[in-house]
């Protein structure tokens, strides 16, 4: 029986708002997007098994930067600014896309963006339009529905189809339902961080 990826080392390798200050190209990244308040520093913590590897805010909008942190010495977990925050100025909008942009488009080592989207709502027309931006660049496949202990099971596999639906997702795409308060879904999502890893490393050994 194959032993299951554990994170147990993580640390914050840098923090950039321009490529200059990327860390250099030389491991694979998970990056994570999603709108602001959606849950991504909790999750962040719940998969690194860290109380503040990322800081949880209660103020939406607080992550303007790319945060790279290293995963095990061997990956990297990319965080991504947050979107959807309706107090943001328009010029601070565009930079968000600028960045965005310079980083989804020109990264090498970037292999997958996991969206996240509240499990409890509809994605919004910006959650679509993210999920358009990543199968432009080949980075969809992988979405977390945070949140999952709010609705019960039941209401879970209706919101996973309607999530499916509206982003439309291929059959194979997944969606991941995690709650980072009752501490579940975060091993199916390292098994499929894993199994991106892995299909890369075997890839790279055939070329």
């Amino acid at each position: 029986m194959r032993t299951r990826m554990r994170i147990t080392k993580s640390e914050l390798e840098a923090v950039a708002v321009k490529p200059a200050q990327y860390p250099e190209a030389n491991r694979y990244e998970i990056a994570f997007a999603g709108r602001s308040n959606v849950g991504k520093s909790s999750l962040l913590n719940l998969l690194t098994g860290r109380k503040a590897l990322a800081r949880v805010s209660g103020s939406p909008g607080k992550t303007r930067t790319i945060n790279f942190y290293l995963v095990n010495d061997d990956f990297r977990i990319v965080d991504l600014p947050g979107y959807g925050y309706a107090k943001l100025s328009r010029s601070e909008t565009e930079k968000w896309g600028a960045m965005m942009e310079a980083y989804l488009s020109k990264r090498p080592g970037l292999l997958k963006v996991v969206q996240l989207v509240d499990i409890r709502h509809e994605p919004s027309a910006q959650d679509v339009q993210m999920y358009d931006y990543l199968r432009y660049y080949g980075l969809d496949g992988v979405v977390v529905a945070t949140k999952a202990d709010k609705i019960s099971k039941n209401q879970q596999q209706k919101s996973i189809r309607q999530i499916r639906q509206k982003l439309n997702m291929k059959k194979e795409d997944a969606v991941i339902p995690v709650s980072a308060l009752k501490r579940t879904g975060q091993e199916e999502l390292l098994d499929v961080i894993e199994s991106i890893l892995n299909k890369e490393r075997s890839e790279d050994e055939h070329k």
